[in-house]
């Protein structure tokens, strides 16, 4: 944290963090802490999805394989010529079935009980409200389907005057209020279900802007040239007010996440399922093309994604709206710069139609395995990252698509047309994990800006 005391002002001024990124550099920042996740014996390959800071950072919700939260907290340990910081688990939430979505309560603190607490989308359950000290249940917003099911929406996000809760589904976003639990009011995201307007599929990612009364919503269907899917809407009229788009050529995937600039509301950033690349908008303009394109790559329109993962890749914009953080499935860590006439973030000065190309400023190896979610501190100049994905043994598999045995051997030497016969095993191959670990990365005095 940032303080600076002035003898003319009666108390300190906090400032914001400030990220030093070395242009050009590959070498990693100041890793603090290395934390695992709390031994679970019967899901021994668990590994973290995704990990939100709360809005102070004084907490940190991690969202497990095995069907459960983990909460970590800030621990400062002090020697006689250092303190040190490091992450500390406190608390796990186990929940009864696999989790969709979570989102923290905007004024959630340690320091104030009231307002700590989470949002949960848990499959075949109400969306939860989960006090952050014990994991009770404070609320129950339920979304209920035609057949009387309840549906776990694939996002969750506050508004900005935290009044109501949005959730986004298939084809529609249930608004509630967050002061009266119970039912909420359904909003369409399409006419209907033949109908080409709108968006079609799943809303898998909401976010809010500072302007007031504006969010963006996004769609797992893949975007085509009659049909976008990401959308801007007016919080009063409950309907869409702009279609963006313009990358019909490079994606093949639905809509992942999407995040406004904290500084600069008119700019959206979105990232897309089974892509290394992110894109972002400016709103005030064209919304049929893309303002810049995050790659650490030369952009190509072909298909270079089939050894991508489907796993949700979280990115991150910092308080200031200078710097993005996104990790890939190989264990890196980029960093781009966003301040607006940084000549040094053009990767080759190319450009993809009208929407120029930047490479990342940073660039480094920080874990074993996919990097799950990166987030960055609210108040320090740090980088949470977390890393894991599920890998199936390749001696099992192997098994699994050759079978065989001693005996199998010896009747194919009677019978030539059992040559190409597969067995399955009994067995059905688990899951592996490389690298299931959850890193703090100190950017206070790396390299200079």
């Amino acid at each position: 944290m940032n303080i600076d005391i002035s003898s003319t002002s009666e108390y300190p001024t906090w400032l914001p963090p400030s990220y030093h990124v070395a242009t050009g550099s590959t070498s990693s920042p100041s890793l603090v802490s290395l934390t695992m996740l709390e031994h679970d014996a019967d899901f021994p390959d668990n590994f973290p999805r995704t990990a939100k800071w709360c809005g102070d950072g004084s907490s940190l919700m991690v969202q497990c394989e095995n069907r459960s939260f983990q909460m970590f907290t800030i621990e400062s340990r002090s020697s006689s010529t250092s303190t040190s910081r490091s992450l500390t688990h406190t608390k796990t939430f186990p929940q009864p079935a696999p989790i969709v979505d979570f989102a923290w309560y905007p004024g959630a603190s340690q320091h104030n009980p009231p307002a700590c607490c989470f949002v949960a989308s848990v499959r075949d359950c109400p969306v939860k409200l989960l006090d952050g000290k014990d994991g009770r249940l404070r609320a129950s917003y339920p979304i209920v389907d035609h057949r009387e099911r309840y549906v776990a929406p694939h996002s969750l996000a506050f508004n900005m005057t935290v009044d109501k809760l949005y959730c986004g589904f298939e084809d529609a976003i249930e608004i509630f209020d967050v002061q009266r639990p119970g039912e909420g009011k359904r909003l369409p995201t399409t006419p209907s279900k033949k109908s080409k307007d709108g968006l079609k599929g799943i809303i898998s990612t909401l976010a809010f802007s500072c302007s007031p009364e504006y969010y963006a919503a996004g769609s797992l269907t893949p975007p085509s040239r009659v049909s976008d899917n990401i959308a801007l809407f007016n919080e009063s009229a409950l309907e869409p007010v702009l279609s963006i788009g313009g990358v019909t050529g490079w994606e093949k995937g639905g809509v992942t996440q999407l995040m406004f600039n904290p500084t600069r509301p008119h700019i959206l950033y979105a990232a897309f399922r089974r892509s290394e690349r992110l894109w972002s908008w400016d709103l005030r303009g064209d919304p049929s093309v893309p303002l810049c394109c995050f790659s650490r790559k030369v952009v190509s329109n072909e298909s270079g994604h089939k050894n991508l993962t489907n796993q949700r890749r979280q990115f991150d914009v910092e308080g200031t709206g200078k710097w993005l953080a996104y990790g890939n499935q190989l264990g890196q860590i980029a960093i781009y710069g966003l301040e607006i006439g940084s000549g040094e973030r053009l990767a080759g000065g190319g450009g993809i139609g009208e929407a120029r190309q930047i490479g990342p400023t940073l660039l480094y190896d920080a874990h074993c395995d996919a990097v799950g979610a990166v987030a960055f501190h609210p108040l320090e100049p740090r980088l949470l990252s977390v890393s894991g994905s599920r890998h199936f043994d390749e001696v099992a598999l192997t098994a699994s698509s050759t079978g065989g045995s001693d005996s199998d051997s010896e009747s194919s030497d009677e019978s030539t047309e059992n040559v190409d016969m597969v067995r399955r095993l009994k067995e059905r191959p688990q899951p592996s994990v490389r690298d299931a670990s959850t890193k703090m990365w100190d950017f206070k005095g790396h390299g200079a800006m």
